[in-house]
């Protein structure tokens, strides 16, 4: 049997004025912390979506995000290898694919591109070629 050894006073009083204010335990029951702290990334996957309803999404998230505080946005949107649009002459190759579509729709919205900092690929354990990182500004 190991015997436990006695706190000294300082770290007694230390502990137990950490107990009486712990600013950073994760509360289970509420499901927050007491430490208020700004959100990292949000993460949402089109896949499925048409482009129009991708890019009136896309508004929507991104309206949230920056509204709630998030730095970066992580959307999956895949890298366009079953898009059927490839088979139809009037649609274009690239912006009918999500992948190319979406930062485009972004980058041409004055209303959204003044939340956003970059639009990147995503690194690969993200998601890589099938994924974009968005970046917000602080607001």
């Amino acid at each position: 049997m190991i015997k436990k050894k006695d706190l000294n006073q300082e770290d007694k009083k230390t502990w137990e004025d950490y107990i009486k204010n712990p600013s950073d335990i994760y509360d289970k029951d509420r499901g927050t912390s007491n430490k208020t702290y700004r959100r990292e990334r949000y993460k949402y996957d089109l896949h499925g979506f048409t482009l129009h309803e991708a890019n009136i999404k896309v508004k929507d998230i991104i309206e949230y995000c920056s509204k709630n505080k998030f730095k970066e946005l992580l959307l999956i949107t895949g890298k366009g290898i079953h898009s059927t649009t490839d088979e139809d002459t009037y649609i274009s190759k690239d912006l009918g694919k999500l992948k190319y579509s979406v930062p485009e729709f972004i980058k041409t919205n004055s209303e959204l591109n003044k939340l956003i900092i970059s639009i990147d690929d995503a690194e690969k354990k993200d998601g890589g070629e099938g994924a974009i990182l968005i970046k917000l500004k602080n607001l």
